[in-house]
């Protein structure tokens, strides 16, 4: 047991790794930043990256972009359920270090994400793809607006 990220899938790829470099004379290591994980709860919740703080202990200034909604497929529903979306991202270089999600489909929504944070994409890229809507997803492509930094309102995160 490595003890590192407790993980099902991060067991086989470290097992490949090890496998690789001592019986197939190609040497890698597992790479343990971005994996994405989940809870299947309900409802379920997504990450990928880095926290908000531990953003906030790494880096000397991130923003943090959120969307909080009701899912358009609710309306017709009556169902009351939200979803929470949470960008955190290097405000220097605009790479975004973090994905969260806590509302359906999260785990499948994360999984996409966790690609484009581990390919270092920047904010302005998010921005840039087109949404389809109607879906959650595109929550991630359409937040514009930063949420204040605890520093600016006195708050300590």
């Amino acid at each position: 047991m490595t003890d590192r990220l407790n993980l099902t899938p991060v067991a086989i790829r470290e097992a490949m790794a090890f496998a690789d470099t001592v019986f197939g004379g190609r040497p890698w290591a597992m790479d343990h930043d971005g994996v994405a994980s989940a809870v299947f709860s309900q409802p379920p919740i997504g990450t990928v990256g880095l926290t908000e703080a531990q953003a906030r202990r790494r880096h000397a200034e991130i923003d943090v972009y959120k969307a909080g909604f009701r899912p358009m497929k609710h309306t017709l529903s009556g169902r009351q359920e939200r979803t929470l979306m949470k960008l955190v991202v290097e405000r220097a270089s605009q790479r975004v270090l973090g994905a969260h999600m806590l509302g359906p489909d999260a785990p499948e929504i994360i999984q996409a994400m966790a690609i484009a944070v581990k390919m270092g994409a920047t904010k302005q890229q998010f921005d840039e793809a087109v949404a389809i809507h109607p879906t959650a997803a595109e929550e991630f492509v359409t937040m514009r607006m930063r949420e204040p930094d605890p520093s600016d309102v006195g708050q300590v995160p």
